[in-house]
């Protein structure tokens, strides 16, 4: 254990952020994500949901100022669109990121949405992957990396 960092963040997450470079991704996947299936560097979380874990990113982790969208969700299919419980479950999840993004980052740009199979994609060229046991639908979230500075 660290003092000043949570307790949530294991080791290999520590590492992990700390090893990327300026514009690389991290993925945080929900539970129902096939990370294992898109990437090869995988950091479990099981249990752990992703608001806790990015409320516990953000004060170490500088999100880039230079892409034009630095946090990103997966956006749901249309027919999900189209149904209201997983529409009304998508916004609390998305203004929950949001909240927490805006708290570290008032500056940054508008959570993206990025299609599911781009994000798929996405996912195949991310720094690392991480599993959380996340079960809200469509909760899987990126970041970009920016520069620290001091």
């Amino acid at each position: 254990m660290l003092r000043g960092i949570s307790p949530l963040l294991s080791p290999d997450l520590l590492e992990t952020m700390y090893r990327m470079g300026h514009h690389d991704e991290i993925i945080f996947g929900d539970a129902h994500f096939p990370g294992e299936s898109c990437n090869t560097k995988i950091i479990r979380a099981d249990g752990l949901q992703i608001d806790d874990l990015l409320e516990a990113v953000l004060p170490l982790f500088v999100l880039d100022h230079v892409v034009e969208n630095p946090v990103m969700m997966m956006e749901p299919l249309p027919e999900d669109k189209a149904d209201a419980t997983i529409s009304a479950n998508y916004q609390k999840v998305h203004d929950g990121y949001d909240r927490i993004v805006q708290k570290h980052y008032p500056d940054t740009a508008p959570i993206a949405q990025v299609g599911k199979w781009d994000f798929y994609e996405q996912t195949k060229k991310a720094f690392a992957v991480v599993m959380t046991g996340d079960t809200r639908i469509y909760a899987n979230l990126i970041l970009a990396k920016g520069v620290t500075t001091w």
